[in-house]
């Protein structure tokens, strides 16, 4: 069994900080990552407090605003969409990941996840998508299981080290590879539009990710995806 959760005081009263590897309800855990404003990403995973190490730039930070890049351009030109980054999700009782990045379709246009009144996200977002530092990653060992079994609809994983990008999509409760067909592009099956030249995103083509994102953009799937937002939309 796991150790006890931790005292929610301590000796003289105050709120203890979170720790790598505290055992925690998701309740204590939000209450703990609010008394620390300093601390800018924790995560609770199955019930555990993960605490990130220093960023680096090419393993992390770089390829992060890239794929962030990425999400609001596509944000941008699809009203009904959000995107966002770093943002402590709501799963369930045992689980509030902070991804990377990730779209979603708002609420009101019919998207399975929610706002709460203290601004939260609760429930799974369409997309996450994380960039990971090579295959024996946490990202894809226990947060992929985490985002299976909750709902997340597609998620991409950038494969820093191994200089590689997987998209999965959950068909029937199960993640399943997609591979790229023969022009190489990614196609998300949620997003019409999200059109991704993984090969480019690698090699910090800019340019490349920018025009295979475009192309998605002026897609008839894409303008039918933008109408029918526009419709599920309340005045």
């Amino acid at each position: 069994m796991p150790p006890a959760s931790p005292s929610r005081l301590t000796a003289n009263g105050a709120i203890p900080p979170l720790e790598n590897g505290d055992h925690l309800t998701r309740e204590e855990f939000e209450r703990r990552y609010n008394a620390m404003p300093a601390l800018k990403k924790a995560e609770l995973i199955e019930g555990v407090v993960y605490l990130p190490s220093p960023v680096r730039y090419w393993r992390h930070g770089h390829p992060h605003t890239r794929l962030i890049t990425w999400l609001g351009n596509y944000e941008t030109d699809t009203p009904g969409v959000g995107a966002g980054d770093n943002t402590s999700i709501r799963l369930d009782l045992d689980n509030e990941p902070q991804p990377d990045g990730f779209l979603i379709i708002l609420p009101e246009c019919g998207g399975q996840a929610r706002i709460s009144d203290d601004d939260y996200l609760e429930g799974a977002p369409e997309l996450i998508a994380e960039v990971a530092a090579s295959s024996v990653s946490f990202d894809l060992g226990k947060k992929f299981d985490v985002y299976r079994r909750n709902g997340v609809r597609e998620y991409v994983v950038w494969r820093v080290l191994d200089r590689q990008v997987d998209w999965y999509a959950n068909r029937g409760g199960r993640f399943e590879m997609v591979n790229p067909p023969a022009d190489g592009i990614l196609r998300s099956e949620v997003f019409p539009g999200l059109w991704l030249d993984a090969a480019a995103l690698v090699q910090n083509d800019r340019k490349a990710v920018q025009a295979a994102l475009q192309q998605g953009l002026d897609s008839p799937e894409h303008l039918l995806f933008v109408e029918r937002l526009r419709r599920d939309r309340p005045a």
